[in-house]
Order: structure tokens, then sequence, then C-alpha cells
């Protein structure tokens, strides 16, 4: 396979989408939460921009599509001979399988997937979380989750003649030679962070004063900014996971589309039915829901598929959302309703979907069996890492603020900022002319 710079371009172009992503949930969650927590919020973020882009060039590009097809390991790990990226400019095989895209634009569009990931996951400890053990812990499960999922998922070995054409062969994730569909990433992404963030929640517990106290989104205009980069970035996410400008990233792209709207529309009248208005924060979460949804599907079903798919998603996902006052767990922003609950109805539903293999197109239970498996798998896995690793920060160093530190406000105990800080009335202009605008006292709000 030749290298093409009509593709190379397109992936960088969706590269740089992908990434701004991350801001984009950063602003989405940010506008979520109470104002106390809003700076909180963005660095969860942002941070993990930068503990994994390190993560990946270091070990983690290697572990997850590092040749392995000499390992007898290597349905379950990479293997480390890419560590560094070293040597790999002029290259254009992944694991064996030639690209039409050099390597290591290929390993900076895959980093910017491992960077969102983890960050998905904060929304369900919002509030609460203390910032270092929460950058030790993307560390960790990055490294122990993330990375060995992409590669189960993702990598479809020396022989697959591209990410998602041919053979899938030696060296490939154990689950992709399975067969599993996942093209942007429903199980590798979103179940993985989804499962994760259900088990920060119940190791974190409840925040001080939940089913009894009021704890409205602060920004909801905040909220729909995110929402808004979030979906012009998602096709980046799903579009470009074509690695190439063709026909593939043209469905991808307009399904892409399609799901999130019908979503949002279903999400909006389940809201409508079941609390009497239409929200902001609704239309948004719809939104996402549907993106998420999409995520495993966008280039293996029909546009009426995707339009199906996406109804579907925002209103099992609007339902599912409540269950967390019933069951029990705080999951702050609803991470696990979207993401866990949209991600598996994705990929579940490429059982049902797929144009080929699909039950609906005559297809046998072989596609809806591996996709159930793949969705346990890799939930339970998930689940059962970050579980082991926050149950390990919370005995040791600590993984939740205090009580007085939680009713403060996470911005000014982890950061010692506020993103909302009032002058008061009386604080005029030239009130302190020696001193500059800095000595102007101000009230600070919790």
């Amino acid at each position: 396979m030749h290298l093409d710079t009509g593709d190379t371009a397109w992936v960088l172009v969706a590269t740089a989408l992908v990434l701004l992503m991350t801001p984009g949930l950063a602003f989405f969650y940010g506008g979520m939460v109470r104002a106390k927590s809003v700076l909180n919020m963005l660095m969860m973020s942002f941070s993990a921009i930068g503990i994994v882009s390190l993560l990946w060039v270091l070990f983690g590009y290697s572990v997850a599509f590092g040749d392995s097809s000499e390992s007898p390991w290597s349905g379950l790990w990479g293997g480390l001979g890419d560590t560094g990226l070293t040597g790999m400019a002029g290259e254009t095989t992944v694991n064996g399988a030639p690209y039409a895209v050099p390597v290591l634009v290929f390993a900076a569009f895959q980093l910017m997937f491992a960077i969102i990931t983890p960050a998905l996951i904060s929304g369900a400890v919002a509030d609460r979380t203390k910032f270092g053990p929460w950058m030790a812990f993307v560390a960790i499960w990055t490294t122990l989750v993330y990375f060995p999922v992409a590669h189960w998922v993702f990598d479809m070995g020396g022989a697959g003649g591209g990410q998602y054409g041919g053979d899938r062969g030696h060296g490939a994730g154990w689950l992709a030679h399975l067969g599993v569909l996942d093209f942007a990433g429903g199980t590798a992404v979103h179940v993985n962070a989804g499962a994760a963030a259900l088990a920060l929640a119940i190791v974190l517990g409840r925040r001080i004063g939940w089913r009894r106290d009021p704890m409205p989104s602060h920004n909801p205009t905040l909220v729909m900014l995110g929402a808004g980069l979030l979906w012009f970035g998602w096709f980046g996410f799903n579009a470009g996971s074509a690695l190439s400008a063709n026909a593939t990233a043209g469905l991808a792209f307009l399904n892409t589309q399609l799901a999130a709207a019908a979503a949002m529309l279903g999400w909006m009248v389940v809201e409508r039915l079941r609390d009497g208005h239409y929200t902001t924060l609704g239309s948004a979460s719809g939104a996402v829901a549907g993106l998420v949804a999409i995520t495993p599907a966008c280039a293996f079903v029909s546009p009426i598929g995707a339009c199906v798919l996406g109804l579907v998603a925002g209103c099992v996902c609007a339902v599912a959302v409540s269950l967390k006052w019933r069951l029990g767990f705080d999951d702050s922003l609803d991470v696990v309703g979207v993401h866990l609950v949209g991600g598996a109805t994705g990929s579940i539903g490429l059982g049902f979907l797929a144009t080929d293999g699909g039950l609906v197109y005559g297809g046998g239970l072989s596609l809806l069996g591996i996709q159930v498996l793949a969705v346990a798998v890799v939930g339970v896995f998930s689940f059962t890492v970050a579980f082991a690793v926050g149950t390990l920060l919370e005995r040791t160093v600590g993984f939740r603020l205090s009580a007085d530190q939680e009713m403060l406000g996470v911005d000014r105990v982890c950061h010692g900022e506020e993103g909302h800080v009032k002058v008061p009335s009386w604080a005029g202009p030239g009130l302190f002319p020696d001193q500059g605008p800095a000595a102007v006292p101000v009230r600070l709000e919790a």
C-alpha cells in the first residue's frame, strides 16, 4: 500500500478534531457541576492531555499497536518493541499491516482516543475528588486498562491490510480476532470509561447532601458550548477512523450526524413526558448519547439504521440516568447512564442493525454474541481494575476530599482559584489607587 497524501491530510485534520473533544468535554462537564467545582472539572480533562500524551509515546502506543506477531501473548498485549516511537518517522506499517498514512500520524490519531477515555471518567466523581490522586489514577488506569483494551479491540494484526480491512491476522487483539465490530470505540472508549466511572462512584461514595440538597448545573450555556464542540469533534472521531478520505469515511460522517440528531430528539421526548420540560441539559446529553451509540456502528449501519440506533439510545439513556437514584450510586454527571449504557447500546445494537451480519439483515446470532461478549468482558475488566486502583488510592493517600473541604469547594482546596469571583458593589475603580486592581478586596464564594 502506497502512502497517500490526501488520506494523510484528512487523518491529520481528524486528529485535531478529536483533540478538540477533550476541551469540549471539559466545558460540557464544567457547566454541569456547581460553581465551586468548575475549574476542577476543566483541570481533570486538561491534565489527561498531559499525562496520557507522555505515557503514549513512552510505551502506550507499543502496548496497543506494537508488533506482537511472534509473541504468545499477542492477543492480550501488543508488546514493547515500539517504545519511545523511535525510528518510525518514515514507516507506514502498523503491526505488520500496511497503511496509507505514516505510522506517526496513525499514532497521533490514536493518542487522542487514549486521552479522552480517562477524561470521560471524571464526570462520575465531580465535586469530591482530590486532584493529585486523580492524576495518579489516570496514569495507572490508562496503563493497565486502556492500552491493552485498545489492543484487544483495535489492533487487526499483521495480515489486516489496514485497521478495518482484510483478514485479522496473527498479532491481532483477541477480540478483534474473534470479529468484534467497533469502528471508533464503543467498547474500547465508552463502555471502558463508563464501567470505570461506576467503580469510582462506588469507591468514593455520595456527595454530601446528595438526594437532599439541590445540585443544579451552574451554567447550562457552558454545557451547550461543550456539547457543540463534542459534536463537531466527533466527526473526526468517527469519520477519521476510516483512516482514509473515502466512502467509508463519508458514511461514518453522515451516520454520526443522524444518530446524534435522533438521540437528542428521543431524549427530549422522554424528558418532556417524564418531567414536563424540554431542557438544554437534556438536549445536550441526548446528542452526546447518540454520538456515543453510533461510535462503534457508524461504518457498519445504513443511514436509516443510524437514525434507529440514535433514537433508541436517546430514549434508553434518558431512562438510564434516572436509575442512579433508585440504585443509590452518585454518578455526578451521568457518565454511567450516557457512556456505559450508550456504548453498550451501540455495540450490541450492531448485532441487529449491521448491514453485514446483523439479525435484521438475515444474519445469525454469531455477531450479536461477539458484541455482547466484548461489552461484558471490557466492562467487567475495567470496573474491576478501576475499583481496585481507586480503593488502593483511597486507603493510602486518600482519594476523596474531607467533608469540610468538599463543602468549601474543590476549586479553592485543590487549585487555590475560583471560576466565578465577584467584586462587591462598593469596591469601585480607584478605591485603592496606589496598590493597583489586584488589591481590590473580593468576597470569595464557594
